[in-house]
């Protein structure tokens, strides 16, 4: 698991490693605690956060969910405010819903979803408004295996054409992190998966001095992870 730390932090201070990533051990942890409901273990950390959306996860790949948080009672609860444990940056893939896949409920998680997972201008505020306003312990960046809008991208790219309407503006947003992989060895999609989740990791970090101070006081990581499709599970990517 790598907290990506933003580029304001690495100018004011030079704790952190040059290479721009630095592994969630070695940083404090302590952060602003999450919302503690009923039956849940305290989330007031990023490790702590990353081991509910894990465990959710284990519980949905094994039929065995819970479908927390769902009751009306909940429901009436959450109607004057959220607090939701972290922040989801995925994919607009009817296959893979956050909530579903880590077994969560209404208000656990402050989700942000387009085609290809890529972070613009809009995606970063909305995301910096949460970061703001409810300061959870984790922003996870999910990509997942046989992305439609990396294959659409790596396709036109081979093939020198142009994809139909705005669809070309979703290939221009990949273009940087697929051009370089392409005739390399293996998938090149799978590939450009992994490396798309970690280049809108790193943007976050870099592009913003809000996410990037609550990164570098260890109360914020940005983590990247990629669903299987097949099997259901989500492994963290480094």
């Amino acid at each position: 698991m790598k907290i990506f730390p933003g580029k304001s932090a690495l100018s004011r201070r030079s704790l952190l490693a040059a290479g721009g990533l630095t592994a969630v051990g070695s940083v404090a942890l302590a952060g602003p605690a999450a919302a503690q409901r009923s039956g849940d273990a305290p989330v007031d950390n990023p490790r702590a956060a990353v081991a509910r959306l894990l465990d959710g996860n284990r519980r949905f790949v094994q039929g065995r969910r819970r479908h927390p948080h769902q009751s009306p009672r909940h429901i009436r609860d959450l109607a004057d405010g959220q607090d939701p444990f972290a922040i989801v940056v995925g994919c607009a893939d009817s296959r893979v819903p956050p909530e579903v896949l880590f077994d969560q409920g209404l208000g656990d998680l402050f989700d942000n979803r387009v085609a290809g997972n890529i972070v613009d201008t809009i995606m970063l505020g909305s995301i910096e408004y949460a970061v703001e306003h409810f300061a959870p312990p984790v922003l996870l960046v999910l990509g997942h295996e046989r992305c439609g809008a990396v294959s659409a991208a790596v396709q036109t790219i081979e093939s020198g054409g142009t994809a139909p309407g705005a669809i070309q503006a979703i290939v221009e947003a990949l273009r940087p992190v697929v051009e370089p992989l392409l005739g390399g060895p293996g998938d090149v999609v799978e590939a450009a998966v992994r490396a798309n989740v970690l280049a809108q990791a790193r943007h976050l970090a870099e592009a913003s001095e809000i996410i990037g101070e609550k990164v570098h006081a260890g109360e914020l990581a940005i983590v990247g992870a990629r669903y299987d499709l097949d099997s259901g599970r989500v492994t963290l990517v480094d």
